[in-house]
C-alpha cells in the first residue's frame, strides 16, 4: 500500500521521510481525538463544571435581586417620609 502524502521514486519506493511525516501527522491527530473523548467521558469533571456555573449564576442573581431590593427599599422609605411631611403639613 502507498501512502497518500509518500513520494514514490523511480524504483517504486516510498519516501520514508515523506512517509515518516504522515505518521507523526496522524499521531498527533489520534492524540487530540483520545484528547477529546476522554473528556467527554470525564462526566465528573462535567458535572462539577456545570454545577461550580449554576453556583456563579445563582450568586449574580443574588446580587441583582439585592440590589433591586435596595432600590425599592429606598423607594417606599421615601413615599413614607413624604406622606409623613404632607400629613404634618395639613
Amino acid at each position: 500500500m502507498v501512502p497518500t502524502n509518500g513520494e514514490v521514486s523511480a524504483n517504486g519506493r516510498v519516501d520514508t521521510e515523506a512517509l515518516r511525516a504522515e505518521i507523526r501527522q496522524t499521531r498527533a491527530e489520534l492524540g487530540e481525538t483520545v484528547q477529546a473523548l476522554a473528556a467527554k467521558a470525564d462526566v465528573k469533571a462535567r458535572v462539577r463544571r456545570s454545577a461550580a456555573q449554576t453556583v456563579e449564576r445563582a450568586r449574580e442573581n443574588r446580587a441583582q435581586l439585592a440590589a433591586a431590593a435596595t432600590a425599592v427599599t429606598g423607594a417606599l422609605a421615601a413615599i413614607v417620609v413624604l406622606l409623613v411631611m404632607r400629613k404634618r403639613a395639613r
